[in-house]
């Protein structure tokens, strides 16, 4: 199965997400979007498959959002797609994509939604439980 994964090794969730696709025995592509940042068409492509407004891919903490004025009234979709490619750090991440779907994975393993099913205990490097010993997802 070809996975894509849109990565910010610096992330714990993009950690976690590329270490589950992993944990289902997929080694996805890895683009790590911040040296490598998105083409308008590209990211709106990806906005799309993935059911998404640009609003709602907005990453706010730890960016210039807020300097951007982002926040005001009036901004539009168009005016988040030219901050995002001028700005890649306010691309939420990470993003993957897979013959079953396109996918936002906040959090993590929401991308269990688009891979093949794994049963495998899976563990978040925090010590969180995403499949238990049962083989369930633990939510």
């Amino acid at each position: 199965m070809n996975v894509t994964i849109y990565h910010n090794p610096d992330c714990g969730t993009s950690r976690n997400t590329l270490a589950l696709i992993r944990h289902a025995g997929i080694e996805p592509t890895i683009v790590e979007y911040l040296q490598k940042p998105f083409g308008r068409e590209q990211l709106i492509k990806l906005l799309d498959e993935a059911m998404l407004r640009p609003r709602e891919a907005l990453r706010e903490k730890g960016t210039p959002y807020a300097e951007l004025g982002l926040d005001g009234a009036g901004v539009t979709d168009a005016m988040i797609i030219d901050a995002m490619l001028e700005h890649p750090i306010l691309v939420n991440r990470p993003f993957v994509v897979s013959p079953l779907g396109t996918r936002l994975c906040r959090p993590s393993e929401v991308v269990l939604d688009i891979l093949p099913p794994v049963t495998k205990p899976f563990i978040k490097e925090d010590g969180e439980v995403v499949i238990d010993i049962d083989g369930r997802r633990a939510r």
